[in-house]
């Protein structure tokens, strides 16, 4: 790193960063001044990690997507600093007395984790490119360095381990959590090649291990609960779960385990079938379906509902539970789904001719699903959020499904939906995992999701839709058309696309804010903190090649929340 010069070191997306790191550090009370000690030096050995691995050829082994940067700077700290200003905002909660001490606990529980995850991820990156150095000083001067922020990354932690109980259990959490990072970043890579960035798989990763994390201690309460009446370190934190919550988690978790399962099952079938079905391919092809099928089914109406009964004790069927739910304002939620079947089937059908038969740029047609988020989302956010929370993790639920069932090529779908999606594919995809679906949806639902409990910023909610469903799409479509002036002479974005975005998310804001005033909200926020939010979140969308659907609405969401 002492060999690369200021203008490798500084770069646009690193710019944009470390000016969100920094906007998010001054807003800090001095009770968090630890976590904001620990997320400096994560920046500091994230941006080493990254000019080395993007100056290295030890890495080859890893086979990244084409034509973005590494991305580890962004990806690395990304989660910790969502985290960290939700810490701000339930820090003012608590001072307010409006949340239990145990939920800012568990949160700082949950920020230490993300910490020691992509830690962990990098003091690895950074050991595989020992070897790649150019020379023998800066070879010891990057292993000095390493050495360095492991010490005090350690010292951090254990600081951190020391208040309040369960020191010993605290490190054991943050140290499985960063050991299964480590293990599900080379299996994405290995098994995807080609398809993420290293700051893309290591943001997906590690918010997969934060949430199944979470999912794992909430069942050891429980089971805990029922074996004995100690206290464990998550016990003291009193676990507060919504039913939606319990069924969103179970189901979309239960999806990704069952991928595992599924595997041996296809590939006995297969075994069996060669012996069975010598070439009667047909037969070998509906008995791999019969199998899918079935056994999802079987997870989906017994496992996963035997889960959420245990961990919430439902009073019926979790299934049931949420046809009551659905029938407890049965106009309102039934309109709405009438609602968004009909806006689906007119987009879908209608955009899905011109990609077939127009000659527009495929990234330009994409950006009209997200106003079609906007569309559909909006008005549930404002008239139907909690209904809005289920739906969100029903469609994702839905997309995990279809893609499971076109990466399998499963009999009598998968050519048809593989077919289908390729329609709505750019460069960003690939034939082995197509993402950006899954990302636009996810960069709608998050904020939603993370807003539920206490939330004084009643923009935060809208995070993902103002700036992917109109920041994000206004800047394509006015840069494509209008766009002269470039930010960089080998990038595509344009100064007037980013000033589009900028422009349109805050005309949409003082739309907002007047309606959330009139139906009763509390409005804190300020015209300046606004601005710079929407700002910065409009400059890194200019400047990153990383997958912006998964970053900007959680940079937007962060800054909204201080």
């Amino acid at each position: 790193m002492a060999a690369v010069s200021f203008s490798q070191l500084l770069n646009g997306e690193r710019a944009v960063v470390t000016l969100f790191i920094v906007i998010v550090l001054f807003s800090l009370p001095l009770s968090l001044l630890l976590h904001g000690v620990a997320l400096s030096l994560l920046a500091l050995f994230a941006l080493s990690v990254e000019v080395r691995v993007e100056t290295s050829t030890s890495l080859s082994q890893f086979k990244t997507r084409a034509g973005a940067s590494s991305g580890l700077l962004l990806g690395a700290v990304t989660l910790p600093t969502f985290m960290l200003s939700k810490l701000i905002q339930q820090s003012r909660a608590f001072s307010l007395n409006q949340v239990h001490p145990g939920e800012l606990n568990y949160l700082a529980l949950q920020y230490w984790a993300a910490f020691g995850s992509c830690f962990t991820v990098l003091m690895v990156l950074c050991l595989l490119t020992l070897d790649n150095t150019r020379s023998r000083s800066c070879q010891a001067w990057n292993v000095k360095f390493g050495l360095v922020c492991f010490v005090i990354g350690a010292a951090l932690l254990f600081l951190y381990s020391t208040t309040g109980l369960h020191a010993i259990w605290k490190l054991l959490w943050v140290f499985f959590h960063g050991f299964a990072a480590v293990k599900l970043v080379q299996h994405l890579l290995n098994t995807f090649p080609s398809c993420v960035s290293f700051g893309e798989a290591l943001l997906v990763t590690v918010g997969l291990v934060l949430y199944f994390g979470d999912m794992l201690a909430y069942t050891i309460e429980k089971l805990y609960g029922y074996m004995t009446s100690s206290e464990l370190v998550f016990m003291q934190y009193g676990f507060r779960r919504s039913e939606i919550g319990i069924i969103i988690q179970g189901l979309l978790l239960g999806l990704l385990l069952y991928l595992v399962v599924l595997k041996y099952l296809l590939c006995g079938w297969d075994g069996f079938s060669r012996s069975t079905y010598s070439g009667a391919r047909i037969c070998s092809e509906k008995g791999k379906s019969l199998i899918f099928f079935a056994s999802l089914g079987f997870l989906i109406v017994v496992i996963i509902p035997s889960w959420m009964q245990f961990v919430q004790d439902f009073d019926i069927h979790p299934l049931l539970w949420v046809v009551r739910f659905v029938f407890m304002e049965p106009v309102k939620r039934l309109s709405l789904c009438l609602y968004w079947v009909c806006v689906i089937y007119l987009s879908v059908l209608r955009f899905y001719n011109i990609s077939k038969n127009s000659k527009i740029e495929r990234i330009l047609l994409r950006k009209y699903y997200h106003l079609m988020a906007v569309l559909m989302f909006l008005p549930a956010v404002i008239l139907q959020p909690k209904f809005l929370d289920l739906a969100f993790g029903a469609a994702l639920a839905v997309f995990l499904t279809l893609e499971i069932i076109r990466v399998w090529r499963i009999w009598p779908l998968g050519q048809l939906v593989h077919e289908f999606m390729n329609a709505f594919t750019d460069h960003r995809d690939s034939d082995l995992l197509i993402v950006s679906h899954f990302s636009l949806l996810l960069g709608c639902a998050l904020p939603i999701w993370m807003s539920s409990g206490y939330n004084d910023r009643p923009l935060a909610p809208f995070a993902g839709i103002l700036s992917l469903g109109i920041g994000d799409t206004m800047a394509s479509m006015v840069g494509h058309k209008y766009g002269v002036l470039r930010w960089s002479k080998t990038g595509k974005k344009t100064i007037e696309g980013t000033a589009a975005g900028i422009t349109s998310v805050l005309a949409a804001c003082s739309v907002l804010l007047p309606h959330l005033a009139s139906t009763g909200y509390f409005l804190t926020e300020h015209w300046i903190s606004l601005l710079l939010a929407v700002t910065v979140s409009g400059l890194l969308e200019a400047y990153t090649a990383q997958l912006d659907n998964a970053f900007i609405p959680l940079v937007f969401y962060s800054l909204l929340c201080l």
